[in-house]
């Protein structure tokens, strides 16, 4: 299924307005998936894409910090997207992950880990 270009737009913007860094009760209930950062700087920023073209952002706070574990929320906007899609982080030191397809609705729990 392809999504327009606005439509991802609107639905990544909607989930990084919902999307946290922190684990709560409710991850358990929602889409969810696990990021640990195993490199030396901090992750500033997550984004996502279905077509390793068009990204969204998700929102990071602060950052997560190197050997940090963090749970990211989907928002239900998101939640007739494909299950597979891209993920690459960007780091402080102005550096950027490679991006990784990843399948978001199998194993929400076991860490998406970035190394140096």
């Amino acid at each position: 299924m392809l999504i327009s270009r606005s439509k991802l737009f609107a639905l990544l913007a909607s989930a990084s307005v919902f999307a946290v860094a922190a684990f709560d009760a409710s991850a358990a209930e929602q889409w969810h998936f696990v990021v640990k950062n195993g490199t030396s700087s901090n992750i500033t920023q997550l984004q996502v894409s279905v077509d390793n073209k068009t990204w969204g952002d998700f929102a990071v706070g602060k950052g997560i910090a190197p050997g940090q574990t963090a749970t990211m929320i989907w928002d239900e906007s998101t939640n007739n997207e494909p299950c597979e899609e891209y993920l690459r982080a960007k780091f402080a030191d102005g550096s950027a992950s490679e991006s990784s397809k990843q399948d978001f609705c199998k194993d929400l729990d076991s860490p998406i880990e970035f190394n140096d």
